[in-house]
């Protein structure tokens, strides 16, 4: 475990406003990818398919998703493993009360010359339930993998190493999070069964791609803050 860093209070306030930061960028990208995940987008590096699935044929619902592990592990490297699992609870109470928001929108009829009718907020929103329901189930899960992963790594390693352990981490956690909510669409006839494997194995490669990518900018974000607040290798923030 990383020893905790007792910050003086004038920078124990910004080290609180901080986390507020990334607590509300992750919980901002869970919600929006619940909501944008029906438009599907193919992104075509290389024109090839995958059980009759194009590569990289994905909903835009993914672009935002990938940003929520890269905080988590920001967080877990800097406020420590209560911290991040903390954020992620908070996360899917968000995701939940905004489905019930949904709903209770979807439920109070359209005046006639209203821009958007109830057909059209149906037809956008109609899966969202279903869509967060599924999701949260994969979210759940694949958050505390992500998160246990990482500090099993991160005590193995005594700090170091931390490529390692936010890139192993995300790419489990991915394949769960995917394979998850992917056969609980399917279930729910959201998706059919014939797109499962395509859409499993383009997904999870897409996400290992951001998980690589996202390893630069984790490495800043844990050097800006050990700079910040002298942390040393291994150490982390009390903010309690």
């Amino acid at each position: 475990m990383g020893k905790d860093k007792f910050v003086n209070p004038e920078k124990k306030i910004l080290a609180q406003k901080l986390y507020l930061v990334l607590a509300s960028l992750f919980i901002t990208s869970l919600v929006v990818s619940n909501l944008i995940f029906q438009k599907f987008f193919y992104w075509h590096p290389i024109d090839f398919e995958i059980f009759g699935e194009k590569l990289f044929y994905l909903s835009v619902g993914i672009l935002p998703y990938p940003i929520t592990f890269l905080i988590t592990d920001l967080i877990s490297e800097i406020y420590g493993k209560k911290k991040a699992n903390q954020v992620v609870t908070v996360g899917i109470f968000a995701a939940i009360f905004s489905t019930l928001i949904i709903y209770v929108a979807d439920s109070v009829p359209a005046m006639d010359n209203s821009p958007v009718d109830d057909l059209l907020f149906k037809k956008v929103f109609g899966s969202t339930i279903i869509a967060v329901l599924s999701s949260m189930l994969s979210y759940l899960f694949a958050q505390y993998i992500d998160i246990h992963i990482y500090h099993f790594w991160k005590n193995l390693t005594k700090g170091k190493m931390l490529w390692l352990r936010n890139n192993f981490s995300t790419f489990f956690s991915q394949f769960v999070d995917t394979f998850t909510i992917i056969l609980l669409l399917c279930i729910t006839n959201v998706l059919s069964w014939d797109q499962f494997a395509g859409l499993l194995i383009s997904g999870f490669l897409f996400k290992v791609l951001v998980a690589l990518i996202d390893t630069p900018f984790l490495y800043l974000g844990v050097y800006l803050f050990r700079k910040k607040f002298n942390l040393e290798i291994n150490q982390e923030i009390n903010i309690d």
